[in-house]
């Protein structure tokens, strides 16, 4: 079978290895636990929850071969071929930020940390949005009913504990995969659990690593006559 650039790098991100570093026989052994959609026509998925990430965007006319230059710029930390495929007035932040030049500058800073951004949104899927483009991640594209956006929280993993206290022996009152998930407290950087609140009302304390804020970065791209630019990345609301 052959993969899309999305199910390739969610299959190296899921299976628990770099890009760089998976072995040919870790990519195949998690291939075989690719999850397809039911009718066998839908988006792919690795791992089971609500919003695990999946790839509905291989069917978009130069999608994946902009994917497939994303990846390659991403893990050489090429400025200069991101800031190509970048959109002249590409949207930085929500205060005026924006233009090719400006996110040069913010590559080469190390304290916008957005290399390793970049990094984590290629695992997180890709969605086909309503103006003919594409979403990264996959889950900010979707509905998520119920949750405080600016307080939501998306658990990155699948099987991950929901504890009663905020430590590694506190019992587990259930376990998550992929869902979605509210800061009861507001965000604690510097512990390591959070305190958050499921949609049903139940309370508990989720690892702070295992957490992605719903308005994380974002990127959003799309063809302008044909050419592929991302015209999006950004954080907040």
């Amino acid at each position: 079978m052959r993969y899309s650039i999305g199910a390739v790098l969610l299959l190296l991100s899921l299976a628990g290895c770099k890009r760089d570093e998976a072995p040919a026989d870790k990519i195949k052994d998690a291939a075989e636990e690719l999850v397809e959609s039911v009718d066998g026509n839908g988006p792919a998925m690795l791992q089971e929850g609500l919003y695990a990430p999946r790839d509905e965007c291989t069917s978009i006319a130069g999608a994946s071969a902009f994917r497939e230059r994303l990846a390659s710029v991403v893990e050489a930390r090429d400025i200069d071929g991101l800031v190509a495929l970048a959109a002249n007035d590409v949207q930085l932040d929500f205060g005026g930020g924006s233009g090719a030049q400006e996110l040069r500058k913010r590559l080469a800073d190390k304290d916008w940390k957005l290399w390793d951004e970049l990094d984590t949104l290629l695992t997180l899927g890709c969605a086909a949005n309503d103006q003919g483009g594409i979403t990264l991640p996959w889950y900010f594209n979707q509905k998520i009913e119920k949750i405080d956006p600016m307080m939501g929280m998306i658990v990155m993993g699948q099987d991950v504990p929901l504890r009663a206290g905020p430590g590694d022996k506190d019992k587990p009152v259930r376990m998550l995969s992929w869902d979605a998930v509210e800061l009861a407290a507001g965000l604690q950087p510097d512990k390591p659990y959070q305190n958050v609140k499921l949609p049903d009302g139940t309370l508990g304390f989720v690892e702070t690593s295992k957490l992605r804020s719903l308005i994380a970065y974002r990127m959003i791209a799309s063809s302008r006559d044909g050419d592929w630019r991302f015209t999006t990345l950004i954080a907040g609301d």
